[in-house]
């Protein structure tokens, strides 16, 4: 491809992907400013967060062979338009669990958006690029994602509002895929084997056994994303913030991220990705610990925010790009696949066990728990750079 069709087709599949970025960055505050102003329980608002990531981690598993048969443009049409109407039937509802059900339907579109066009960026992308594109691509999911959160303060002038909002930009967004002149017939990098379900669950094992490390980063990632999105605005506003504040101190994580996110990525590239992120990783949670020590300051809070973001904001990008060192072309969809579920899993885990915490603790060790995380993830990656064996990638 030259390099002007890659360019085109690079800033169309990075605003698609910001776009929903931004709605997942304020579908998750949103709903838990609403649940709490409902008098629901933190670990219930958390349990329902994860009805989003539910639906993310089931539809991995389906995913792969429709995107072999059908290419790109079909599914990111129907991801694009299902997350779009899905978001304008938000406020038509007031049942929680029909919420529930929305948020399910959301994380399987959403899946098939992110699933589609990360794919195919990837498989467009030069290898010796890989970091810095990925990275750029994550760039513009942050930045949605960081609006996301400030965008949700609408709620208190109308419940309706951040939805329609959101709903709005969704459908404005996806139909820009009519505009790459090589979008129909696109599909992936054929792996010489029948597309079905039991050919994509051999992909994952080939996949496994050669990369499974590289798929912790998007767990913690999405560990991340669940928790602080769901989790911090309960234990925000019970320790007297307000809903302003906290839209402030939210978007911190992905504005941190958004700083340095290319040059980690393109450092990666230069000195190795498994190496940058166990260093990455230790800062992080330096960065959470000192939030467990100034929990009350508003400020203090926001500079954290940003400095976690900056060290452990780029774990989903990293991880990728460290799958794609450590993969075969022909098997990156199921690689991404993988990683897709493993953000799920993350982000279901994050808001169940963030929600626990807050009404075990009283929100006292809220975030020791992240700390944890980051470091089983880094003792287990420094287990898989010792012990991995020699492999070049085919």
């Amino acid at each position: 491809m030259d390099s002007t069709g890659f360019k085109r087709k690079f800033i169309i599949l990075s605003i698609i992907v910001c776009i929903s970025g931004f709605s997942q960055g304020l579908l998750l505050p949103l709903i838990s400013f609403i649940f709490e102003d409902r008098g629901i329980s933190p670990t219930l608002s958390g349990l329902h967060a994860s009805g989003l990531y539910i639906g993310v981690f089931v539809s991995a598993l389906f995913i792969e062979a429709p995107l072999r048969k059908y290419g790109y443009m079909p599914m990111i049409i129907i991801g694009g338009a299902t997350v779009g109407i899905s978001l304008f039937l938000f406020p038509a509802f007031e049942s929680i669990w029909f919420w529930f059900v929305l948020r399910l339907i959301v994380g399987v579109a959403d899946n098939v958006l992110h699933f589609s066009t990360q794919t195919w960026l990837i498989q467009s992308t030069p290898p010796k690029q890989m970091g810095k594109i990925i990275a750029f691509y994550g760039l513009f999911f942050s930045f949605g994602f960081m609006i996301g959160p400030k965008v949700s303060e609408l709620v208190v002038f109308n419940e309706a509002l951040p939805f329609i909002v959101s709903g709005v930009l969704t459908m404005i967004a996806w139909p820009l895929i009519f505009l790459l002149p090589d979008a129909p017939g696109a599909k992936p990098v054929d792996s010489g084997v029948p597309s079905s379900f039991f050919n994509t669950l051999k992909n994952f094992k080939a996949v496994i056994i050669t990369s499974w490390a590289c798929f912790l980063m998007p767990m913690l990632f999405g560990i991340f994303e669940g928790s602080l999105n769901t989790n911090f605005p309960v234990f925000a506003l019970r320790n007297d913030f307000e809903i302003s504040q906290v839209t402030w101190i939210l978007p911190m994580f992905s504005f941190g991220a958004i700083l340095l996110q290319v040059p980690i990525g393109a450092l990666g590239d230069r000195v190795g990705r498994g190496r940058l992120i166990s260093v990455l990783l230790l800062l992080g949670a330096g960065a959470f610990f000192l939030m467990e020590v100034y929990t009350s300051s508003f400020w203090l809070l926001m500079v954290l925010f940003i400095l976690a973001g900056i060290f452990v904001g780029s774990m989903y990008s990293l991880g990728i790009s460290y799958m794609a060192d450590m993969t075969p072309s022909y098997n990156l969809p199921a690689g991404n696949l993988i990683a897709g579920m493993a953000f799920s899993v993350g982000s279901i885990l994050g808001p169940v066990i963030g929600g626990a915490v807050i009404t075990g603790t009283a929100g006292n060790m809220y975030f020791s728990f992240f700390v944890v995380a980051i470091l089983i993830v880094f003792l287990l990656n420094i287990v898989y750079m010792v012990t991995k064996r020699d492999y070049v990638k085919g």
